[in-house]
């Protein structure tokens, strides 16, 4: 079975290695790296929930999906809510298994990108000063320059200053893409 799935995968343009448990993968050194992983719910030793609890931790942006020759609806519902891409009975059909396939490797390649623009941006964050900080809250939550003024007990003026440091040092040219960062960041989301 799986040299036949690594078979249509390089048939249809897909790099894919086989592994012979999750154990083996989880073993590998890179296996961070992967996009998307085909696996059997059933496998000896870790099977495939355990794997995808695993996956959690070691490699989080891995996307899932699973294939089964003896279908469980509980089971299945279980692995789409931990976040599996897709939960396909044997025999699967190719067209959907790559499908899902695409959608997985998709999604996994966003949330890296994503990821590693959230942390560019903590970095140039970790450039501001405490009261550019503030500024840079206020003006992404919609305040005017004269609201954050009189919320900081400062000029209209000074905001402005502010303001454009903060622009500049966080790389952006325009309100929106600064409201855009914030979003990223997290900056009005309530802290615990």
């Amino acid at each position: 079975m799986r040299t036949a799935l690594v078979r249509l995968l390089s048939a249809a343009g897909i790099e894919a290695t086989s592994h012979a448990s999750a154990d083996e993968f989880v073993r590998e050194e890179d296996c961070a790296g992967f996009d998307c992983l085909v696996v059997d719910v059933h496998l000896p030793r870790m099977d495939g929930l355990q794997l995808q609890a695993e996956l959690k931790r070691i490699a989080p942006f891995a996307s899932l999906i699973f294939i089964t020759g003896r279908g469980d609806l509980a089971l299945g519902m279980h692995a789409m809510r931990q976040g599996a891409i897709d939960f396909l009975e044997k025999p699967v059909d190719e067209e959907a298994l790559l499908a899902a396939i695409r959608r997985g490797a998709d999604q996994s390649r966003k949330q890296r990108e994503t990821h590693a623009e959230r942390l560019q941006l903590e970095q140039r964050c970790e450039s501001l000063t405490p009261r550019e900080r503030e500024v840079f809250g206020l003006i992404t939550r919609g305040l005017l320059n004269k609201q954050a003024g009189a919320e900081l007990g400062t000029t209209e003026r000074t905001i402005k200053a502010h303001r454009a440091r903060v622009m500049e040092k966080m790389g952006a040219d325009s309100l929106a893409k600064l409201v855009r960062m914030a979003a990223l960041l997290g900056i009005h989301e309530p802290r615990n």
